[in-house]
């Protein structure tokens, strides 16, 4: 949500409204952010909630890659 100030002399805020249609991934636990802001504070980068509901049946996977740089130097010999 966003509240515009609609005042110069003093707070006077006005109405919120969505500043964002989501749904948008929130945050795991209170260490984790889900979005960033660009340098210049004009941007938001944020992760848009896929809308289609996944099933109990669906897998989810996480992939970890051990050792990925000795894999690259066996593909890619610099030779």
């Amino acid at each position: 949500m966003v509240v515009m100030n609609e005042s110069d002399q003093t707070f006077s805020p006005g109405s919120p409204v969505p500043l964002f249609d989501g749904p948008y991934l929130i945050g795991i636990g209170s260490w984790s952010t889900p979005y960033d802001v660009s340098a210049d504070g004009q941007r938001f980068l944020m992760i848009k909630e896929d809308p289609a509901p996944v099933a109990a049946t669906d897998q989810l996977a996480v992939v970890a890659v051990l050792n990925w740089v000795d894999e690259l130097r066996r593909l890619l010999p610099n030779d």
